[in-house]
């Protein structure tokens, strides 16, 4: 009876306007007293401290730090530009453009509001101004945005390593082939629809020549050749993501102001300070759902609720949808930190119970997180991109999110009931 004393008096904070991080670490002090009389006292301090006493997460400000350098540069619009060079031969290439370019900016961010910002900005305007629809302008740019989340570096599989101690290089590398796949799938879903449906993206009489075209990389390059700095040093073994986030930091700091001349000292310390409360803010998330998570685990609900379900007698894929059905319904109301650090502790030992890799469940909880950032009403892409795109409303990025929601739904399908796709490439490591 206490586990759901403790879940209500979590859902009445959280329902009353208690910042997240509060309402966790508060309803975990109160689950164990409950539990430990005045023992919660030292219990939660400690489980708050051991939490964040983790060198893993000594990558997660230093990659947000590395996503906010080349924020402040260029380099968005430079690959949306390069993408439609490459790609206007494509019907709808505007818009397919936009995933190309959300999927490399998510290679130098790791961040999914960075990628919405940056791409969205650029990429909604052009294609409104040459006839596309503003369904297919919003959705395009709003859903790929999400790449970022799952395309290494990625944030989440960061904070996904710290608490369930998976290695964060081996996430890194598992999140190649799902990000890939998700980015030509919805390349794919654009082609098929204004195929369908020309009216949605009027063909462009605009030609490049290959000079153009490789003369569009020339902006493009320094971030590459970060990215494979980074990416490089943590899968060849020369070091950890920790310290290729600091790499990765540096790179990105010299590239903003030697190369672009972007960064002014009012904008450095602009965005050491937009750095250090996002990071912050995750951190005390992650820190105080230790507390909540201890507290259950104190009182065995993992532990039972695995018992339960395996006694039901229902098949594992029946269980595995369930899971990914109500990971979902949590992600419409609940924000992707909260969801990995709340959830992971009590759904992994279930996981691992009916025989999956925990490396592939945080592969699969990562994807869905990406149709999380996209859903009502905490989908934080949507109003992301109705912060640099006045001219839509919510309830029209909202609506042509949605198709595109089904999209990722089945990509997330395909890798629930394929787990060694995700699990190929790692295993070649």
């Amino acid at each position: 009876m206490d586990p759901v004393i403790v879940l209500i008096v979590l859902v009445a904070l959280i329902a009353i306007g208690f910042p997240i991080f509060l309402a966790l670490g508060l309803s975990g002090l109160i689950g164990l007293y409950m539990a430990r009389g005045s023992l919660a006292f030292f219990f939660a301090p400690s489980s708050l401290f051991g939490q964040l006493n983790a060198f893993e997460l000594i990558a997660l400000p230093l990659f947000i730090l590395m996503g906010n350098f080349l924020g402040a540069t260029p380099v968005g619009s430079s690959l949306f530009t390069a993408a439609v060079r490459w790609l206007n031969w494509l019907r709808g290439s505007l818009a397919i453009s936009s995933v190309g370019a959300s999927a490399m900016f998510g290679a130098v961010s790791g961040v999914s509001l960075a990628g919405v910002a940056a791409v969205g900005s650029i990429a909604v305007p052009q294609m409104l101004q040459r006839g596309y629809s503003r369904s297919l302008a919003a959705g395009a740019v709003v859903s790929a945005g999400a790449l970022a989340m799952l395309i290494p570096p990625s944030v989440p599989f960061i904070i996904y390593g710290a608490v369930s101690s998976v290695s964060v290089a081996d996430l890194f590398i598992g999140g190649i082939v799902p990000g890939i796949v998700l980015a030509l799938a919805l390349s794919l879903f654009i082609y098929i629809r204004v195929r369908l449906n020309p009216a949605e993206a009027p063909a462009s009489d605009e030609r490049f020549t290959w000079k153009q075209r490789w003369e569009s990389l020339a902006n493009i390059w320094h971030a590459a050749l970060l990215v494979i700095a980074v990416l490089g040093s943590i899968y060849s073994g020369l070091a950890t993501p920790s310290e290729a986030a600091g790499i990765g930091a540096a790179g990105a700091f010299l590239i903003a102001t030697l190369v672009f001349r972007s960064l002014s000292w009012a904008k450095f310390l602009e965005i050491l300070g937009t750095t250090a409360r996002i990071s912050g803010a995750i951190l005390l998330i992650i820190g105080c759902a230790k507390i909540f998570g201890d507290y259950l685990n104190m009182v065995r609900v993992p532990q039972l609720l695995t018992e339960a379900l395996t006694a039901t007698g229902l098949p594992a894929w029946a269980i595995l949808l369930a899971v990914m059905l109500l990971l979902i319904l949590l992600g419409m109301i609940v924000d992707a930190v909260s969801l990995i650090v709340v959830t992971t502790p009590v759904l992994l030992p279930l996981v691992i119970a009916l025989g999956y890799d925990p490396l592939w469940f945080g592969i699969v909880m990562v994807l869905n997180l990406e149709i999380a950032v996209v859903t009502p009403p905490v989908g934080l892409n949507l109003y992301a991109l109705r912060g640099v795109c006045p001219e839509l409303s919510v309830e029209e990025i909202i609506k042509s999110a949605l198709p595109f929601v089904a999209v990722q739904f089945l990509v997330l399908m395909l890798f629930v009931f394929m787990p060694s796709i995700s699990l190929w490439l790692p295993g070649l490591m």
